[in-house]
């Protein structure tokens, strides 16, 4: 008899009550059904003949075949399971069970779990929750810049043997730079930084007071009129974050130059990820030119940290997690706070709004 383990999407509490990006819009095509997996749970994608996308478990009801390995019928706007024809639409119901002949034309009782979707910014985001009303206060995260004048923009899609809370922590984690990108992003000064680090109900702001910090060349390339950079990382509730790094007068002044990451991260699995990084640049007379070198810069940097993560991954696989902090680890532990509350499924203690100041050396 197989064993299986309960799927995530079964033990992660409400935050299966968010919106999850699934794919690209560009890699999902007109006729070809495409497969992915989010919180173990296998979905099937494809587009209808108007180009709107569809979403419905990856399972057919009668042999529970893979559906994704079938066909898209482009004329009736179904997919097609592959073993025995059955046809589901849009809504998931059995349209066509072709052993049934003419009579197999409408089997409501046989139908397949359907899911919403929302196609915006170059992503297509599936709302994992089991009400299939989503919440209208939840919304897909917006990337910044995107498409914005004097930007320019694109994504990296990237997997990770790890789970989404390390994941975003290490996004916004600054100590590890010296270490894991030397020589590539930064290297280790011994200067002590100053920060802020800031939790909501559902976010963590980090505020670095370091004005005069170089990272990697952008110093000397991209920062020639030595203004003072700003950098910030957000965490935003389930799994985004927001890495800042803008050349600027002032806060309240527009950029005159910078970088913004964005990451939204996806869990497969338990220790699993698919990671969508939009990287929104403005860099001058230098935008022109950014599509020849920057993909591949940012490419040798995440792979860095594909490494150290899947290193971590596999001590999780061993044993479980269990940690020895120091200051510079606030912002692990505030969103940590933020993602164990809704994986508890709300039952442990709310995370109140705080306030930390901390210095670290790098």
């Amino acid at each position: 008899m197989l064993i299986h383990k309960t799927p995530m999407r079964e033990t992660c509490g409400t935050l299966t009550e968010y919106w999850y990006a699934a794919t690209l819009s560009k890699s999902l095509k007109q006729s070809k059904p495409l497969s992915v997996v989010i919180m173990d749970t296998r979905i099937v994608i494809w587009r209808k003949r108007d180009g709107t996308a569809v979403a419905l478990r990856d399972r057919c009801a009668h042999r529970n075949v893979i559906l994704s390995k079938g066909e898209i019928n482009i004329k009736e706007d179904c997919i097609k399971c592959p073993y025995h024809g059955w046809e589901f639409d849009q809504n998931g119901e059995c349209v066509n069970v072709p052993s049934e002949g003419e009579s197999g034309k409408a089997f409501n009782n046989r139908s397949v779990e359907t899911f919403p979707v929302i196609e915006q910014e170059g992503l297509i985001w599936i709302w994992m929750g089991s009400d299939k009303q989503p919440d209208p206060e939840k919304k897909p995260f917006n990337m910044p810049f995107y498409n914005t004048e004097k930007w320019g923009t694109y994504y990296m899609v990237t997997d990770f043997d790890n789970d989404v809370t390390s994941l975003a922590e290490n996004f916004m984690d600054v100590p590890h730079t010296v270490f894991v990108h030397k020589g590539w992003f930064r290297s280790r000064s011994r200067k002590q930084v100053d920060a802020t680090v800031e939790r909501t109900e559902n976010s963590v702001l980090v505020t670095y007071h370091q004005e005069n910090d170089a990272i990697g060349f952008t110093d000397r390339i991209l920062n020639p009129k030595k203004l003072p950079l700003m950098h910030t990382d957000n965490f935003y509730m389930p799994n985004n974050t927001r890495v800042d790094y803008l050349w600027r007068k002032d806060k309240h002044s527009e950029p005159d130059r910078g970088f913004v990451i964005t990451s939204t991260c996806t869990p497969v699995s338990d220790l699993r990820s698919r990671v969508f990084t939009c990287i929104s640049y403005k860099l001058g007379m230098l935008n022109y030119m950014a599509p020849l070198w920057l993909p591949w810069y940012t490419r040798q940097v995440i792979n860095q940290d594909v490494d150290i993560m899947a290193n971590q991954g596999q001590s999780f696989r061993e044993a479980p997690p269990k940690f020895k902090s120091t200051q510079a680890d606030t912002l692990h532990l505030f969103i940590e706070s933020l993602r164990d509350y809704e994986a508890s499924g709300q039952t442990l203690k709310k995370p109140s709004q705080r306030t930390r100041e901390i210095s670290f050396w790098i």
